[in-house]
């Protein structure tokens, strides 16, 4: 067989193998290790046309961050320029060995990494799409220009290579501005008109902000008097009959408390009694009968008192609900002040939602409009409701977010809707152009930043 034949039938074999690549990362990994054969380069490179290396000789994997692929993404560009100046993407492949002066002239680090990782030159094969554009470069490192068989050879089986390469990486995505310049005077009048209409057209507006379900009709029960929480009855989310103990305080101080006023009002009750008797016969006591008496009535109204504050101790449910609070571990032992609320005795037949809409979303709300509730435990099923209630000032909630406080109603009864769970709420406001729309918020933040 002669060398013609047998790089005929080399030629062919690449081929055959471009064609059976299934991928792109297939198809470079053949062209950068199975022309060895025919060329015996130190190294094969294949490079796409944004100098980034797809693939290089008996390399699997690249290392990204390994010091030669670094240098040569800083290289490959001032190489591919010299290629092209010396015609080579016209001709086919081509030879580059540089002089001592072009790589004087190179730029930083270039020449010393040429003379540390390359040998002489470079035979390259630029691949190209039909249309022309450079899809990318495959590039030997020779210590001699290749004979001219064999680079006649390689460089009819780079079209073959460019023409899977480009059947890999599919037609070349074209930018606005080249698009707008394909089209005909009347095609971007139309596209014009169709814009400003779509700007113009109406969308309603909405906002999404974190949201849980809360007892419409509820009742703060709270401590009747200080002291120190003793016992709670209830656990959390139980239902309680009316009359049922929820909690009590504890009672040792006012146990002694009532000792005291009753010893007092036993004291004062025997010297108004002795006073009385001896009132017939010394007109001295019988001037004290009256400041006796006014003394006896105040030692009863302080016992009175004292068992007023004791039948508060204990906290019964005025009506049938739910007790709403976290743990009753909490609460065991802990002192508290008159009027500080320990749970919420909630009707479980009126659920609404409290909805905490973050400054930065805010949109004009009006009471009667729309709200959808998400939850997290039911996200295919969303709740309907209406907004009954809207606050002008903002406070910070448990995350530290300005917010705004809003009231839902939750239309007709669902199962799903139980006091506790939480979930997200889509608000819906007025009806605004789509383009007013979009531009909302970075206007509002070009306000914020510039100060107009």
């Amino acid at each position: 067989m002669s060398l013609q034949e047998a790089l005929s039938a080399f030629a062919l074999d690449l081929e055959r193998r471009a064609r059976a690549a299934e991928t792109l990362t297939e198809l470079t990994f053949s062209m950068a290790n199975d022309a060895h054969a025919a060329l015996h380069f130190r190294q094969a490179l294949v490079l796409d046309e944004k100098s980034r290396v797809m693939a290089v000789s008996g390399l699997v994997k690249l290392g990204e961050d390994s010091p030669y692929l670094l240098w040569l993404k800083r290289a490959w560009p001032w190489v591919a320029e010299k290629l092209s100046a010396q015609g080579v993407g016209d001709s086919g492949g081509g030879w580059f060995a540089p002089t001592p002066e072009e790589l004087t002239g190179a730029p930083a680090d270039v020449a010393e990494g040429w003379q540390e990782w390359w040998p002489v030159g470079v035979w390259a094969i630029p691949l190209k799409r039909r249309s022309g554009e450079i899809l990318g470069w495959c590039a030997f490192l020779l210590d001699q220009p290749p004979p001219e068989p064999v680079a006649e050879a390689l460089v009819r089986v780079g079209q073959s290579w460019a023409y899977a390469w480009e059947s890999f990486a599919g037609k070349p995505r074209l930018g606005l501005w080249a698009r707008w310049q394909g089209l005909t005077r009347r095609q971007r009048r139309f596209v014009l008109a169709g814009g400003v209409i779509f700007l113009f057209l109406p969308v309603r507006q909405t906002a999404l902000a974190p949201a849980e379900i809360v007892p419409v009709d509820a009742m703060a029960m709270t401590a009747a008097l200080d002291g120190v929480v003793k016992t709670v009855f209830v656990r959390p989310n139980q239902e309680v009959k009316a009359g049922t103990p929820l909690f009590t305080l504890d009672d040792t101080t006012l146990r002694n408390r009532l000792d005291v006023a009753q010893k007092s009002v036993e004291v004062a009750d025997a010297e108004l009694q002795t006073a009385t008797q001896l009132s017939f016969d010394d007109a001295k006591n019988k001037a004290e009968l009256a400041a006796l008496t006014g003394r006896a009535r105040e030692k009863r109204a302080e016992l009175a008192a004292v068992q007023a504050q004791l039948n508060r101790i204990v906290a019964l449910a005025p009506y049938d609900g739910v007790a709403v609070f976290l743990d009753p571990d909490e609460w065991q032992g802990r002192p508290v002040v008159t009027g500080e609320r320990i749970m919420l005795l909630a009707n479980p037949d009126k659920p609404g939602m409290l909805i905490h809409l973050p400054v930065a979303d805010a949109i004009t709300l009006n009471v009667g409009e729309s709200v959808k509730l998400f939850l997290t435990v039911h996200p295919l099923s969303p709740l309907s409701g209406t907004l009954t209630e809207t606050s002008y000032q903002a406070e910070i909630d448990g995350d530290g977010i300005a917010s705004y406080r809003l009231r839902a109603s939750i239309d007709g009864k669902d199962e799903n809707a139980r006091i506790g769970l939480r979930g997200t709420a889509k608000l819906y406001g007025n009806w605004v152009a789509l383009s007013y729309y979009v531009l909302r918020r970075p206007l509002a933040h070009l306000r914020e930043w510039s100060g107009w």
